[in-house]
């Protein structure tokens, strides 16, 4: 049992690696599609990730919750207002990658944490502990360095941020699957980016079918591309801790940030270097807060459990006890009855 919960956890964490790195990759791939633009690229990935996606569904027979999701005005209302956040926060990282903001863009998703807590304390009106509350205040201190350091606010940083955020938060209202909540999305998403799409075409701006085939399946692939991460994310959530996923999420943002210095060269002046170490600052105060506060959450659950278990086993003992004694009792009394009951007189006639 205990080895294959291992192997579960190794498949768990092996999916997580893959997810987010195929996320911290992402600015490797959009610039293969040029010369499409943004727009276009964003249109490109709507459309087909919904095919991509209906055709996972397909084969799943995963469809029960559309015909649900439709009786549902309210959620439907947050669906549509998902796809719409998303929408902005994919065709601005597209923007950013394809116009060398990769190291911008990557602080994005640097910041996205304290962004969240920012949203859960003014929209859910959530309690912060002193670390957190410290945190945020480092990661506003980060965010106006950076912005004397680039001349003007980070604003892609902040769009992106606040984007996603908005994006977890009304996903965790809505309360649907990764893939079924991506399918939900994207049908929205569908005829506004399919009719943008032919528009192009009739005015002669398509890249899709006048740079090749190659350009063509490479626009397609926009929908494996966003669906594939997805899938190994729901792989390891439901197999490794949500610890260890609040981890692993700073390596895309990481694998992004390496790209935009290291492959892009994109230039790192002091102030900006400044900004960063300020915002892995606060990341690391609130990672470390998380980690303790599981570990106490781990300790007093084994705690509270061992516990039960005693207590269990001491009302069994004691249940044992009084049976050993009822019965004891009863051969008493048999035993008593016994002596006191007249022996049948002996018939001595003949």
């Amino acid at each position: 049992m205990a080895e294959k919960s291992r192997a579960e956890q190794r498949i768990g964490l092996l999916n997580g690696f893959a997810a987010y790195g195929m996320w911290g990759l992402f600015p490797l791939y959009f610039p293969l599609l040029k010369p499409a633009g943004a727009s276009e690229v964003l249109a490109h990935r709507m459309v087909w990730s919904l095919v991509v996606v209906a055709a996972v569904l397909l084969v799943l027979r995963r469809w029960r919750w559309a015909g649900e999701l439709l009786k549902q005005p309210r959620r439907l209302a947050l669906i549509a207002g998902a796809a719409a956040v998303i929408a902005v926060n994919w065709g601005v990282y597209i923007w950013a990658v394809n116009n060398d903001r990769v190291v911008e863009a990557s602080l994005g998703y640097f910041i996205n944490p304290l962004v969240t807590i920012a949203l859960g304390v003014l929209l859910l009106k959530e309690r912060l502990r002193p670390v957190q509350w410290a945190a945020v205040g480092i990661g506003l201190v980060a965010v106006l360095v950076l912005a004397i350091g680039y001349g003007r606010p980070p604003w892609i940083s902040l769009v992106l941020a606040f984007s996603f955020g908005t994006y977890g938060l009304i996903k965790k209202k809505v309360n649907l699957g990764g893939l079924e909540s991506l399918a939900a999305e994207t049908a929205i998403q569908f005829l506004p980016a399919a009719g943008y799409l032919l528009w192009l075409a009739s005015q002669g701006d398509s890249t899709f079918t006048s740079e090749g085939p190659g350009h063509a399946a490479l626009l397609a692939a926009t929908g494996i591309v966003t669906a594939l991460p997805l899938v190994c994310f729901g792989a390891a959530a439901i197999r490794v801790p949500l610890s260890t996923i609040g981890l692993l999420q700073y390596l895309a943002p990481v694998f992004q940030f390496l790209i935009g210095v290291l492959y892009f060269a994109e230039a790192m002046p002091p102030e900006r270097w400044a900004g960063f170490a300020l915002v892995w600052l606060a990341l690391s105060l609130l990672t470390w807060n998380a980690l303790r506060t599981a570990r106490r959450t781990a300790r007093s659950l084994r705690a509270t459990a061992e516990a039960r278990s005693s207590a269990a086993a001491t009302a069994a003992d004691v249940e044992a006890d009084v049976a050993a004694a009822a019965d004891v009792d009863v051969d008493v009394d048999v035993a008593r009855n016994a002596e006191t009951v007249p022996a049948a007189p002996v018939d001595t006639k003949p």
